[in-house]
């Protein structure tokens, strides 16, 4: 079996597919500092919770926008599941051309995200992920990934709303009754959801108009992350959800490219790997 490690700004996620399908999905916040150890504790419980033993993995893939949370968790890969992990880079075959200027500058999970959306719908594609960061990511029909925009994320903008303006509370994100609010919470909760619904009509039609639809097609848009949902209903830019695309890339990269080696040390020397 798989076992697929997707560690991003906010959270690392672990899932085990057995070749036909998931069989688990764990999440933990992300936290540089975690040892490989205190992930193995976390870990193997969820996983005989769910009739899984570490001897079932026999692959591991790894795909993360924290570069210190990387250490502990190939030792973890190494230690724990005596496998060797694919860690998700520019360098690997993905079956597409990075059609960008600094192809390693972009984050794996942008690519992954394009590896699985074009898998499964084709081209040419619009993804949108609603992580720490709001991403929009361009794959041309032919699957190559061209590029996107990067604005901040919903929860960042919450956060410093409520530490730049000293008498508005920290709200959480939710669809509002109506576009006016009011009281501040509501007024803050238009603001923030409408204001970024407006953000993703505008984005994609701009990156419709740059990218000629008369000769590249519809850009159909598919959207990803835990609120990919919540802004489907505000929007019909958004035409597909789909909330595992980040974790379909990591297993059709593995499938992709062949198992490293095992690469043994000891606590003392691993940090030379």
């Amino acid at each position: 079996m798989l076992l697929a490690v997707d560690a991003g700004n906010t959270n690392v996620v672990f899932a085990v597919h057995d070749g036909a399908e998931w069989r688990g999905r764990w999440r933990i916040r992300t936290d540089a500092e975690r040892t490989s150890d205190e992930y193995a504790v976390w870990l193997m419980t969820l996983l005989g919770h769910s009739g899984l033993k570490p001897a079932d993995i026999s692959r591991c893939v790894i795909g993360t926008v924290v570069p210190a949370a990387l250490y502990n968790l190939r030792r973890l890969a190494r230690e724990w599941f005596a496998c060797e992990p694919l860690i998700a880079r520019a360098s690997l075959d993905w079956g597409f051309e990075i059609r960008v200027d600094a192809p390693h500058e972009v984050g794996a999970d942008r690519l992954l995200n394009a590896l699985a959306t074009h898998h499964r719908y084709k081209g040419p594609l619009i993804v949108i992920d609603f992580g720490t960061a709001t991403t929009f990511d361009v794959v041309h029909r032919d699957g190559a990934y061209l590029g996107g925009v990067i604005a901040p994320g919903i929860n960042l903008s919450i956060e410093a709303l409520h530490r730049a303006a000293a008498r508005l509370p920290r709200i959480g994100i939710g669809r509002p009754q109506a576009v006016v609010g009011r009281n501040t919470v509501a007024a803050m909760q238009s603001g923030i959801y409408w204001g970024y619904v407006g953000l993703i009509e505008g984005i994609v039609a701009r990156i419709r108009g740059e990218y000629d639809e008369a000769v590249d097609g519809h850009l159909k848009v598919i959207a990803t992350g835990g609120l990919a949902p919540l802004f489907a209903e505000g929007t019909a830019v958004i035409e597909t959800t789909d909330p595992d695309t980040t974790l379909d890339g990591l297993r059709l990269l593995a499938e992709r490219n062949p198992a490293p080696t095992l690469v043994r040390h000891s606590r003392r020397d691993d940090t030379l790997a």
